[in-house]
């Protein structure tokens, strides 16, 4: 994908999205190591200057990526909830889940599958918002065993951990096409996810 350049005189928020989306682009192409401000100043149009306006280090540009897909996917999770049945909260959450991941695939790459070695550590006011992700299938996980119908042993906590991962792994596998040709994509995703959720029915 070719770079999305603004005009020089992007200032401001426009300059800033422009930023973090070349370099989101780049960190997928290059990877984090060869990551540099001054490649992502060559590809948005601007001066290495510039972004230091906005992000103080690189590690401070690939946190905001990371908090901007967890605010994205906490939207989504969001809007797809629906009031009532614990068990059709859980099946709408988990396909809004991996829809989410197979609609934004540099995003989701981004926030879960990067694997910089010497990365500053993700503030932890960050961290709490994006464990709200995390705290909405734990949410459901609880109601559904207090209403008996949903199993979260030992507890809704650890549960809804069990159940990102079948999700997260459902997610990178499809990303990664590591999903025997034979099978319909689809349709494979389905099944996946109502089996994901029947595990968990009490």
């Amino acid at each position: 994908m070719p770079p999305i350049a603004p005009t020089r005189a992007a200032t401001g928020a426009d300059l800033r999205q422009s930023i973090l989306d070349e370099a989101r682009r780049l960190l997928i192409d290059v990877g984090y190591p060869k990551l540099s401000m001054r490649k992502i100043a060559d590809g948005v149009g601007c001066s290495a200057t510039s972004i230091y306006l906005h992000f103080e280090s690189k590690d401070t540009l690939i946190h905001a990526l990371i908090g901007e897909g967890m605010r994205s996917l906490f939207g989504a999770l969001q809007a797809a909830d629906p009031a009532g049945d614990p068990v059709g909260r859980l099946a709408a959450l988990s396909r809004a889940y991996v829809d989410f991941g197979l609609d934004n695939p540099e995003l989701y790459e981004v926030m879960f599958q990067l694997h910089p070695e010497r990365m500053a550590r993700f503030p932890a006011e960050d961290y709490r918002r994006a464990r709200r992700n995390l705290d909405l299938f734990e949410d459901v996980l609880a109601s559904g065993a207090e209403a008996s119908v949903l199993d979260a042993e030992p507890t809704p906590e650890v549960a809804a951990h069990a159940l990102w991962t079948s999700l997260h792994g459902l997610v990178s596998l499809r990303l990664a096409e590591r999903i025997d040709v034979r099978l319909a994509a689809d349709a494979f995703t389905d099944a996946a996810l109502a089996r994901t959720v029947r595990a968990f029915r009490a």
